[in-house]
């Protein structure tokens, strides 16, 4: 009987080498793979503490050696940088708030690194992401579940993900929680069992993610004014994409009222403020749609909806507006539903689909 061939991507994170080990105890030919995202010069000093750092390669490596697996590492800095960095550089100047994790899973991950794997003959790539594949035995559709750790659940990354691309992935973390995973990585004596989660955007490890944007485009983000809901001047702001919807801190405005960031205008470079109540809103409207659980949208689907990784889903209704978007209802009222953030819909423990907010 012939091996199934998986190629893991590897960071040297606790999750993707109990992955690969997972993987090769169900009979897997596995193959490591660590990706290389930027070279030295693109962070400078920050280098080290990203997520991708040479560290993390001789953790992964390690990981491979003690399991006796294959171990390579792909240089995708360049799609890397023409994709998840020019998307977050270029939507951040239009006053938009992007995920770059999103993007870097719709182009890197599941992207170039799968039809990589394809290419040199794999049948499957695995990460260590906490979510779950099945396929729908009635429709024959492949689904995408939460992760059985709600904590750890990291669906709404994914909820990009194409049947074509589901039907190649596996995710050996799926049914299990993180206490189980670190127990097993400690059992079997590997060398990151107890090494802490990344937190951070990778390009920006010390979360000025303002000042990353500002050495790749070469120049300081413009200055403008900040603006009540009137368009009366308040103050002036140091630098268009130091701020997004709903921030209240470092606005340095001595007022009374505490004030928000309601929106932001890419043509004059003024952001509008204004009180907590003005950030709530019952509806949204998203484009950029990737259907899962169903091949499209025809009529209103009651759903649960997150529009944001952190948060707890809310009740809505998706509304097709037959124009390549959909409008989104809510039951409740949300906070600071901001543009250029994923909005995902949820049937349960399955996706149904997702894309990105526009108003």
């Amino acid at each position: 009987m012939v091996q199934e061939h998986v190629f893991l991507g590897m960071s040297g994170g606790v999750d993707s080498s109990v992955s690969a080990l997972l993987l090769q105890r169900a009979g897997y030919q596995v193959s490591g793979v660590n990706l290389r995202l930027f070279h030295n010069e693109d962070l400078g000093e920050s280098r080290e503490k990203t997520c991708c750092s040479l560290t993390d390669a001789e953790d992964a490596r390690a990981v491979a050696s003690r399991l006796g697996i294959p171990f390579y590492v792909f240089d995708f800095s360049e799609v890397f940088r023409d994709t998840v960095i020019r998307d977050f550089v270029e939507n951040y100047e239009a006053g938009r708030t992007p995920n770059p994790c999103v993007e870097c899973n719709r182009s890197v991950k599941f992207g170039a690194l799968l039809q990589r794997a394809l290419t040199l003959h794999g049948d499957f790539l695995a990460t260590g992401h906490y979510a779950r594949v099945e396929r729908d035995s009635d429709t024959g559709r492949y689904l995408l579940l939460r992760g059985v750790d709600r904590s750890k659940d990291q669906s709404y990354f994914l909820y990009m993900l194409t049947q074509q691309q589901l039907s190649h992935t596996l995710f050996p973390l799926g049914e299990l929680h993180k206490t189980q995973v670190r127990q097993i990585a400690e059992e079997n004596g590997l060398v990151n069992a107890a090494k802490r989660d990344s937190q951070d955007i990778c390009f920006a490890p010390d979360g000025d993610y303002a000042a990353f944007i500002e050495r790749t485009v070469g120049h300081p983000s413009p200055q403008g004014d900040f603006v009540d809901v009137n368009g009366r001047m308040l103050g002036t702001h140091k630098g268009f994409v130091r701020y997004t919807r709903g921030q209240h801190k470092g606005l340095g405005l001595p007022t009374e009222t505490p004030l928000y960031v309601l929106d932001k205008d890419a043509e004059t470079k003024a952001i509008r403020l204004g009180t907590d109540d003005l950030l709530w809103s019952r509806s949204l409207t998203a484009d950029r749609l990737n259907w899962i659980s169903i091949p499209e949208l025809t009529q209103e689907l009651r759903v649960t909806v997150k529009t944001r990784y952190s948060q707890r889903e809310a009740a809505a209704v998706v509304i097709p507006t037959g124009s390549g978007s959909v409008m989104v209802r809510f039951d409740e009222v949300q906070r600071a539903v901001t543009p250029g953030q994923a909005v995902v819909f949820y049937d349960g423990e399955t996706v149904v689909g997702g894309g990105t907010i526009v108003k």
